[in-house]
């Protein structure tokens, strides 16, 4: 008797787990696309600010061969748009380019500042390394994103 009610358990509990899974699939991207704009968009309209963005001193300094107060007001622009884009999912095409684009100079620091960056290269990374290399997690976003952009689905291995 006991290993009847031990199925029934089973097969209750992987029900919930295909229909958590089955929501996941239908709504990953959309909450990914959306959650990765908001944090373009915030990000961006941030160094609108002077002395707002906590990434403003790291652009400054990366970017010293171009005047910042230029330099960042685009930047800001650049990632807003980036942000609006992802959001409202209109001219995804567009939008994943300028996300590629950008994330080159996201990593410059780490060449550019390593002082910055590194507490112990090529391991301890300060809290401004961290949120450099975060970036990875974005770039992974975008991959995935930018595959869906002419009808590409979630596949599994």
């Amino acid at each position: 008797m006991k290993s009847t009610e031990d199925e029934i358990v089973n097969r209750y509990f992987e029900n919930i787990d295909i229909k958590i899974s089955n929501w996941m699939a239908m709504n990953g991207i959309t909450i990914l696309r959306i959650g990765l704009g908001v944090v373009f968009f915030w990000f961006g309209i941030l160094k609108f600010f002077p002395g707002l963005s906590p990434a403003e001193n790291l652009v400054r300094n990366t970017v010293y061969f171009i005047n910042p107060d230029l330099f960042i007001p685009v930047l800001a622009l650049w990632e807003t748009l980036i942000g609006i884009g992802l959001i409202t999912g209109k001219f995804m095409r567009f939008t994943i380019l300028l996300l590629f684009l950008q994330m080159p100079g996201t990593a410059m620091p780490l060449l550019v500042l390593p002082d910055v960056v590194w507490t112990v290269f090529p391991y301890g990374l300060t809290l401004e390394g961290q949120y450099i290399v975060k970036n990875l997690v974005l770039i992974g976003a975008g991959l995935v994103l930018g595959g869906t952009v002419r009808g590409g689905k979630i596949t599994t291995v």
